[in-house]
């Protein structure tokens, strides 16, 4: 059965593949898995039959026959929980797998996010000049952190896995910053390497620019 995701029309990322649907893309690619779009609006997003969908009227969603899901984290867990490819056989490496999916979406991005809300929508704020370096230093000491403990290996544990899907989708929301290190820099674009990364990518942007992807 062919899934169908939910995608913005117009995304506010201007095709940079950061919107939501980008990881859930990403994932379907990296396994082989043919998947349908529906482009939504910002006004679909808060109409009844969406939000039937994803109570909070947001993106992405997934439907495969009877089952609806919403949340990118855990439509990328189902897909790596029942396509090979993700999540390691071995059952230690799996749940070390699944731990990565949870630290990036639980421990590194909401800083992040944290930032991105104070450059977009509170720099106009008379606290702005003073909060915006406290962000970025919890932001840094994460990094520090996940840094280390990649140290000189490819990826977070042994084989690239969705966690390393995760963990690459959050780090590069900071491209530009200043806030990587060379390590997670590189790591990031190992990440973008990937052909199944470049598919959902070239996916993503297709809808921006309103050319099918080629190649």
């Amino acid at each position: 059965m062919v899934p169908t995701i939910t995608a913005f029309e117009t995304s506010p990322d201007r095709g940079q593949g950061l919107a939501r649907d980008m990881p859930v893309r990403w994932a379907l690619e990296e396994v082989g898995q043919r998947y349908d779009v529906r482009l939504v609006s910002f006004r679909d997003m808060k109409q009844s039959a969406h939000l039937r969908l994803h109570p909070f009227g947001q993106i992405p969603t997934y439907e495969a026959g009877d089952l609806a899901l919403f949340e990118s984290g855990a439509i990328v867990f189902h897909i790596a929980d029942r396509h090979a490819g993700l999540l390691p056989g071995d059952a230690s490496a799996r749940a070390r797998a699944i731990t990565w999916m949870f630290a990036a979406l639980s421990t590194v991005e909401p800083p992040i996010l944290d930032r991105e809300i104070a450059t977009l929508v509170e720099n106009d704020k008379t606290w702005h000049a003073e909060r915006l370096p406290l962000v970025e230093d919890r932001i840094r000491a994460r990094l520090s952190e996940l840094s280390h403990r990649l140290g000189d290996a490819d990826w977070l544990d042994d084989a690239f896995s969705a966690g390393d899907l995760q963990m690459v989708t959050v780090l590069r929301r900071l491209k530009g910053s200043g806030l990587l290190d060379p390590n997670l820099s590189a790591y990031v674009a190992r990440g973008e390497a990937r052909p199944a990364f470049k598919r959902a990518f070239a996916a993503q942007l297709a809808v921006f620019t309103g050319k099918a992807p080629t190649g």
